[in-house]
This record gives structure tokens, C-alpha cells and sequence, in this order.
């Protein structure tokens, strides 16, 4: 008996041809947003993770002020750090070593083209310089690295590379002029996984401070904790130091102290958010596809009033039609969950390999996950089911009588 059930219905869906595909459109770009868009966002916070733990130091701290706007840190603090700030730090048990740094934005001319660029600091100390290149994972891709006793002298991020960027390639040992100063290129990093590092440019601390004429202002503390501490009870004595002698009360701070793990979860967070607007706007499309797919079955009841009462004439019970009825909204939402999830697939490795071809490297991979996947085809088989079963219970409750007189 199911068996016939299941026949009648699947015959009765590809009778209605086209209308049962269109149907299933907002089933279907529901179930694709769903598996492309959190297949991708689970394989970016893979790569994140990944490029984060190989790229980041889990020893070193951040300690910067407070923002206002948007930009490198402390370029629109209030109140920036200072010297004084710097030895608070350092009077700090568990801290082996506290370096400050200049992150500032820079006017760039090159080639009779002017562009404005970050520029980050180098501290004069080369043990201090050396934490800094493992902090972020900084490697020479063309030329060397800066070393504390350069003066006048860059090192550019991977971006620079590029033709398009000042209209003429820049090699090793050409001259770049950066903020009215002229300073010689000693070599460009490896691509690294952000883009701010691939479009940095890194000069000592001395040179920077001279040509934005800096002061006693730091931008952000670098430090670099000791093996036997612990890094979170470290961050949480310079916050209560720092609080201390600032005189404010928690919560009220305007300086950040950031662990790795901390930055790590911000990004992550941030994803989680994106991922659940993500949900949001696909749980829109199903709920459209089922209006959808209940708006047909509505039609259907009424195109097969007469097919109805034939079946009820012939000993069909209410079950029967009820059952045949229901089976057809889900074989609508079944098919619909299946070719969407196809398609988000698709998408997914689409938009995977466009990345990383853009890219030039194979960051960005899908993240298949069979529970998504069955889960998104069983989630849209529910609504398949819960949109027919108003149209099959009204289809059920027909006078057989009345139906055959239509």
C-alpha cells in the first residue's frame, strides 16, 4: 500500500512539469545558501585557525590604546601609550621583554605615483627585532631583512611585488620615496596570510620616528612573555598595573591588553556571526519555498477534486488521500533539500577556486560536512512536509459526493 502511495505521488509531481521545478526554486536557493555559504565559512575559519597558529607567536602579547576610528593601532587613540606605560610593562613578573612599535599610515611616492601605505617600526635592538620577524612569521622572500644597524633602508610586503601597484615593478635596491625621505628597498617578505602584512612596510624605529616626527608616543607594546609564565595572568597583571596607575576603574579602560587566543577568538566570533546571518537569510528563502510548495499543493487540491472523489467512491479512505497527499509536498521538499545542497556544493567550489587562483595560493578549502549536508536535505524535507499538510488534510476531508459534482 505505501508503495502505491509513493507511486501515485512521484506520478502526480512530474505531471505538473515545470510548475513542480519552480516549486522548488526557493527550496532550492534556501538549501544552496545554506551548504555553499557555511561550507566556505567553516573552511575559512579553518584556514584562519591554520594561518594563525603558524603565523603568531602564542608568547607574545599586545598591549595598545584604545580607538576611535579606523586604522593602525593608536592612530586615533585618545590618550596613546607612552615610555611610562613601557616601564609599567616591564616591572610586570613573567614579562622577558617589552617592545614598542609605530604603526602609522605614510605617503609613498614611486615612479611619479604617490599612494599611502602602512609603515611599521623595527626596534633598534636586534634580539628585540628578531621577536618582532617571529611574532609574525616574517620570512625574505627577494633580497634580506632589515637588521638594527640599517638606517634609510625597507623592507616591503609581497603586494609590492606587483606591477599594478605604483605602474612600474620595484626590485631590490631601488629607491622609494616615504614621507619626503627617500630610503632604499632591501628586500620584499613572503606572502603572508592578511593583507595589512602583505601591504606593510617595515623601517627602524629611528628613521619612522624622524620622518612622522614621533615623539614620546607608541603605538602598541610587543611583549614577549617568559616560558614559565602564563600568558593570561601575565595580560591580566599589566591591565591591573596599567588600570592602577591611570586611576580607572574596570571596564573603564582606554588601553587593550590582546593574548593570541584572545585575537583568535574575535575572529572567530566574528565568523560565528556571520555564519548565523547567513542562516537567517537562507531560513527566509526555505520559508518562501514553503509557501511555495503549500500555495501548489492548495492548487492541486483544487485542479483534483474530481480525481478525489473518484478515489473516495472507489473505498480511498481520508488516511489514503491524507497520506498521498503529504508524500508529494515532501518528495517537492526532498528533491528541492538535494539539488540545492548540489548546487551550494557547486557554489562552494566555485567561489573556492576563483579565491585561491586570486590568491595564488591554496588557502581558502571547502569544508565538507556530511551532518550539514543531510541535515540541510532532512531540514528541507520537514518543510516539504509541514507545507503540504494543511492542503492534504483539507483534500482529505472532501465529500466524495460534492467532489465528483465539480
Amino acid at each position: 500500500m505505501l508503495s502505491d502511495y509513493f507511486r501515485l505521488a512521484f506520478k502526480n509531481v512530474r505531471k505538473r512539469g515545470i510548475r513542480s521545478w519552480l516549486t522548488m526554486l526557493g527550496v532550492f536557493i534556501g538549501i544552496a545558501a545554506v551548504v555553499s555559504l557555511i561550507s566556505l565559512g567553516q573552511g575559512l575559519e579553518t584556514a584562519i585557525n591554520g594561518q594563525f597558529g603558524a603565523s603568531v607567536s602564542t608568547d607574545v602579547l599586545t598591549v595598545s590604546s584604545s580607538e576611535t576610528g579606523f586604522g593602525p593601532p593608536g592612530a586615533f587613540a585618545v590618550r596613546k601609550l607612552n615610555e611610562h606605560d613601557l616601564k609599567i610593562i616591564e616591572s610586570v613578573a613573567g614579562v622577558q621583554e617589552a617592545i614598542p612599535r609605530i604603526i602609522r599610515i605614510a605617503k609613498v611616492e614611486f615612479n611619479n605615483e604617490v599612494g599611502f601605505e602602512f609603515v611599521g617600526s623595527l626596534p633598534e635592538k636586534q634580539e628585540q627585532t628578531d621577536i618582532i620577524y617571529k611574532q609574525f612569521n616574517f620570512k625574505i622572500d627577494q633580497g634580506k631583512l632589515l637588521e638594527s644597524s640599517d638606517r634609510e633602508k625597507v623592507v616591503l610586503g609581497n603586494d609590492f611585488l606587483s606591477e599594478d601597484r605604483y605602474g612600474k615593478k620595484i626590485f631590490v635596491g631601488d629607491t622609494i620615496n616615504i614621507q619626503g625621505k627617500d630610503f632604499e628597498v632591501k628586500g620584499f617578505l613572503k606572502r603572508a596570510s592578511t593583507f595589512i602584512l602583505n601591504s606593510a612596510i617595515l623601517m627602524p624605529e629611528e628613521d619612522e620616528k624622524e620622518i612622522l616626527n614621533i615623539k614620546d608616543e607608541i603605538d602598541l607594546i610587543a611583549v614577549k612573555i617568559e616560558p614559565s609564565a602564563d600568558i593570561t595572568k601575565v595580560a591580566e597583571e599589566i591591565e591591573r598595573k596599567l588600570r592602577n596607575d591611570r586611576d580607572q576603574d574596570p571596564g573603564e579602560e582606554d588601553f587593550e591588553v590582546q593574548t593570541p587566543i584572545q585575537s583568535l577568538e574575535s575572529v572567530n566570533t566574528v565568523l560565528n556571526i556571520i555564519n548565523l546571518v547567513v542562516l537567517g537569510i537562507a531560513l527566509v528563502s526555505l520559508f518562501v519555498g514553503g509557501i511555495g510548495i503549500a500555495n501548489t499543493m492548495f492548487t492541486s487540491v483544487l485542479e483534483r477534486t474530481k480525481e478525489i472523489g473518484v478515489m473516495k467512491a472507489i473505498g480511498a479512505r481520508n488516511k489514503d488521500i491524507l497520506s498521498i497527499f503529504i508524500i508529494e509536498a515532501g518528495i517537492l521538499g526532498l528533491v528541492g533539500g538535494i539539488v540545492g545542497a548540489l548546487i551550494g556544493l557547486g557554489l562552494s567550489f566555485t567561489v573556492s577556486a576563483f579565491a585561491n587562483s586570486s590568491l595564488g595560493e591554496n588557502i581558502l578549502q571547502v569544508s565538507l560536512s556530511l551532518p550539514l549536508l543531510l541535515g540541510s536535505i532532512g531540514f528541507s524535507l520537514f518543510i516539504g512536509i509541514l507545507s503540504g499538510i494543511i492542503p492534504a488534510y483539507q483534500a482529505s476531508k472532501l465529500n466524495p459526493v460534492e467532489a465528483l459534482r465539480k
